[in-house]
């Protein structure tokens, strides 16, 4: 399983950066960074965070996770199955407004 690679898919599909994600999820950006890189592998507690916060069903997000030696002896019907699943609420998320977000270095200025 590569949760690395699921964190950054989902986290870029939400229009976040991995600060951002950091915020919302109370989990340290340069971890966060780790995971994406494949360095440090995350725990259940902080994929539960993750998940919840990206608003991802843990299955679905297990499974994006999945590379091909993960899948062996699932049949190509589930694959597919959870495949649009998946592809429904990536999409249906990446289309839900942002709210606007203040850099920084905007909220100096304003101040």
């Amino acid at each position: 399983m590569d949760y690395g690679k699921a964190i950054k898919i989902v986290r870029t599909i939400a229009g976040l950066q991995q600060k951002d994600l950091a915020e919302l999820t109370g989990v340290d950006a340069s971890l966060i960074s780790l995971f994406e890189k494949g360095k440090r592998r995350p725990g259940l507690s902080t994929l539960e965070k993750i998940t919840k916060t990206l608003d991802v069903p843990q299955h679905l997000f297990t499974l994006l996770a999945a590379e091909p030696e993960d899948l062996k002896g699932t049949s190509a019907e589930d694959v597919q199955r959870a495949s649009e699943s998946l592809a429904r609420i990536l999409l249906t998320n990446a289309q839900k407004p942002r709210k606007s977000r203040t850099t920084r270095r905007s909220r100096k200025k304003a101040a």
